[in-house]
C-alpha cells in the first residue's frame, strides 16, 4: 500500500520518531505500557499516540487508561483528526481517518 497524506507538513513532522507510538491490532494495555515506558525510560515528556481507521478507538482507550490509572498527572496536549488518501495495488483510493493524540507529562 502506498500512503499519500492530505496535510501539508511544516516543522512539527521534523520530528523525530523516538516518541511516537504507532497503534494498531494489539490490546490498549501493549500500547499503555509503551507509553508508561516512553514516559518514564526514556524521560521523554511528550508522547504521540498515532492511529488510523478502527485503531483510532484503541488509541483513545490506550491514552484514558495511562491518564487515569498509571500516569496521573499526564495530561492530552491536543489531538489531530485527518483524512489520509490510501491507493492499494490494484489502483484504487479510499479515506482512511486518522489521529494523533498528544500527551504530556510535566515533571
Amino acid at each position: 500500500m502506498t500512503e499519500k497524506t492530505t496535510e501539508v507538513g511544516t516543522a512539527e513532522k521534523r520530528r523525530t520518531d523516538e516518541n511516537v507510538i504507532y497503534v494498531g491490532h494489539k490490546p490498549p494495555m501493549s500500547y499503555v505500557l509503551a507509553v508508561v515506558t516512553q514516559f518514564n525510560a526514556s524521560g521523554s515528556d511528550e508522547v504521540i499516540l498515532k492511529a488510523r481507521g478502527r485503531a483510532i478507538s484503541t488509541a483513545v482507550d490506550a491514552a484514558e487508561i495511562t491518564r487515569n490509572r498509571f500516569v496521573t498527572d499526564a495530561k492530552i496536549k491536543d489531538i489531530k483528526i485527518g483524512t489520509e488518501s490510501i491507493t492499494n495495488e490494484e489502483g484504487r483510493t479510499s479515506n482512511v481517518s486518522s489521529m494523533e493524540i498528544i500527551l504530556t507529562k510535566k515533571g
